[in-house]
């Protein structure tokens, strides 16, 4: 199981900071860096401000880390991947299986 953890990939959350005039920035923060196996399983299109956007879904599998949530996502290089859920594998706190959409910020 562990060899298959052969991708290196940083966890970042959105960060965000008002901007004085009622709004607010959005940065990504790297919250850590650790290996997990990432596995593509299923895609798809869909419209975005009248265009389509092909988006590829990848099942991305861990350690457990109490710390990830679904809004934050992973960076592998130029790589996005947005994570949607995140399930505790058998309720046993050992794997996180997070279900993620490569592409641009979500």
């Amino acid at each position: 199981m562990i060899s298959s953890l052969r991708h290196h990939l940083t966890l970042e959350q959105v960060f965000r900071t008002t901007d004085g005039g009622g709004g607010a920035a959005l940065s990504w923060v790297a919250v850590t860096t650790l290996w997990a196996s990432v596995e593509a399983v299923g895609g798809g299109e869909r419209e975005a401000a009248d265009r389509s956007e092909a988006r590829t879904r990848y099942k991305i599998r861990l350690r457990y880390r109490a710390d990830v949530t679904a809004g934050m996502r992973f960076r592998q290089d130029t790589r996005l991947f947005n994570i949607r859920t995140v399930q505790d594998e058998e309720g046993r706190r050992r794997w996180l299986t997070c279900a993620c959409e490569e592409g641009g910020a979500s």
